[in-house]
C-alpha cells in the first residue's frame, strides 16, 4: 500500500495533494514514542506503584486522542505498518519477551518482587519498544522514499 498516492486531510481541514508530501512527512514525532514506551512498561509500573493506575489511564486516553486528531495523517503509515508481518512479529516478540522473562526468572527462583526490579523491567521494556518502533518507522520511510532523493 502506498500511503503517498491518496489525498490527505490536514488536522486544520485543508487538503494537501499527496504529491507535495514526502515520506518523511509521515514520520512520527519523538514524544509519541515516549507515550508508547510508557504504555509498554505499564505492567511493571503498576507492579511497582499500584496507585498510579489513574495516571496511566489518562495517558492512554491522551495517546488515543492525539493519535486520532493531531496525527491523523500518520495513521495511514501506522496501518500500512501493521499490515506488514515484520511489525506483527515485533509486537508478538515484545509480548513473549514480557511473559517469557518473568516466567524464566520465576522458574529459576529469581522472581521480580521489588519495586526496583519492576522499574528496571519497565525501563527495559520501554527502551525495547521505542527501539523497535523507531526501527520499523525508519524501515517504512526508507521503503517509501524513491532511491536517490534526500529525506
Amino acid at each position: 500500500m502506498n500511503v503517498l498516492k491518496k489525498k490527505t486531510t490536514e488536522p486544520a481541514g485543508e487538503t494537501v495533494a499527496a504529491e507535495t508530501l514526502t515520506p518523511a512527512d509521515y514520520r512520527l514525532p519523538l514524544w509519541f514514542f515516549g507515550f508508547e514506551g510508557v504504555l509498554a512498561a505499564a505492567f511493571d509500573i503498576l507492579r511497582a506503584f499500584p496507585a498510579v493506575w489513574p495516571a496511566l489511564l489518562v495517558l492512554l486516553a491522551v495517546n488515543i486522542t492525539v493519535s486520532l486528531t493531531m496525527m491523523k495523517r500518520r495513521l495511514k503509515l501506522a496501518k500500512a505498518l501493521w499490515r506488514g508481518k515484520e511489525t506483527r512479529r515485533g509486537a508478538i516478540a515484545l509480548v513473549l519477551l514480557r511473559v517469557g522473562s518473568h516466567f524464566a526468572l520465576n522458574a529459576v527462583g529469581l522472581a521480580v518482587t521489588s519495586a526496583l526490579g519492576h522499574m528496571l523491567f519497565a525501563l527495559v521494556m520501554s527502551a525495547t519498544t521505542i527501539g523497535l518502533l523507531a526501527y520499523s518507522q525508519e524501515t517504512a520511510i526508507r521503503a517509501l522514499t524513491p532511491s536517490g532523493t534526500a529525506r
